[in-house]
């Protein structure tokens, strides 16, 4: 008896990590300074360039020096017309993107785990446009999109249509970057909305099945609410994509006609490309704020309806 209230006394003063920390809470069986590495890392990598750009934010900065000016990069940029229009263009953008991804990736996904043909073949082309380049698809569609000689206004001739300048008009230049970065990335969305249905327990869809569900009930009941992780997972992902888009718009229109398909990313380099590096790092930190801004609250929001299977 004395032996084991001497181990229950060398346990509690030594700290065993199995037992319960003060409060009920249960102690991690591993030091804290195991976390250290991976501290550092993200110190070096992330904490340490975002305090970097802010305090460049305040300044007129070179190469070799910089001048603290305060406040006055952020008044010039809300005060230039082309840069709050590329703010407001991002926003469409990252809308109109994420919005098709969603409804385009869930059906493609109830389709491709229903009963056809060659399903597995299907999904691979599907996913297939993930993997290419996105500056080489950018190219492609620049020539595809020619209103003159480009092969879907050439096809739109042959049915008596007369097809707009998709990247020379203004008015379609931005909605056209929009859908081909949706072709190019529903086949993520679409992958991960399989993987969400495929892990509904088959249990539903029995007793679905007896009680005479129609395809629409079971939809609309069963995938619908459960898929919704993977719907969050895919509004997340493609909001964050879009708001920080920038190299299929530049391999397109390079934000032209004019200004009309210019995003944040897009104005910052060419701010960095006429020697305003000043502005431009705060055109950086206010796209780092708009993607917070939109990204942390949303993400409290989508976890706190999860539906647990």
């Amino acid at each position: 008896m004395a032996t084991d209230t001497t181990v229950q006394r060398a346990a509690r003063t030594r700290g065993d990590a199995s037992g319960p920390a003060p409060g009920g809470r249960k102690r991690s069986p591993y030091p804290h300074w195991f976390y250290l590495p991976a501290a550092i890392v993200y110190a070096v990598l992330f904490l340490v360039p975002t305090v970097t750009s802010f305090y460049f934010s305040l300044t007129r900065w070179s190469i070799f020096d910089s001048q603290f000016i305060g406040f006055d990069n952020y008044v010039t940029f809300f005060q230039e017309p082309a840069l709050v229009s590329g703010l407001w263009h991002t926003v469409v953008y990252a809308v109109i993107t994420s919005g098709l991804k969603v409804v385009l990736g869930l059906g493609l996904a109830v389709l491709l785990t229903s009963q056809i043909m060659a399903r597995g073949y299907l999904r691979s082309v599907v996913f297939f446009p993930v993997l290419v380049s996105t500056i080489g698809v950018g190219l492609t569609f620049t020539i595809l999109l020619d209103p003159e000689e480009g092969l879907i206004n050439e096809s739109l001739a042959l049915l008596g249509i007369q097809g707009p300048g998709w990247l020379t008009d203004p008015s379609y230049a931005l909605v056209s970057v929009a859908l081909v970065d949706v072709w190019k990335g529903v086949g993520l969305a679409t992958l991960i909305y399989i993987a969400g249905i495929v892990s509904i327990p088959g249990e539903y869809f029995e007793a679905a099945r007896v009680d005479g569900a129609s395809a629409w009930q079971n939809f609309r009941s069963i995938v619908l609410p459960l898929a919704r992780p993977a719907t969050f997972t895919v509004i997340l992902l493609s909001l964050i994509g879009g708001l920080r888009s920038f190299d299929l718009i530049w391999a397109m229109t390079r934000g032209g006609p004019g200004f009309t398909s210019d995003v944040i990313a897009s104005v910052i380099y060419k701010q960095y490309q006429a020697g305003f590096y000043g502005l431009s790092t705060a055109g950086n930190v206010i796209l780092f704020l708009l993607v917070t801004a939109i990204i942390f609250p949303l993400s409290r929001y989508l976890n706190s309806k999860e539906v647990d299977l």
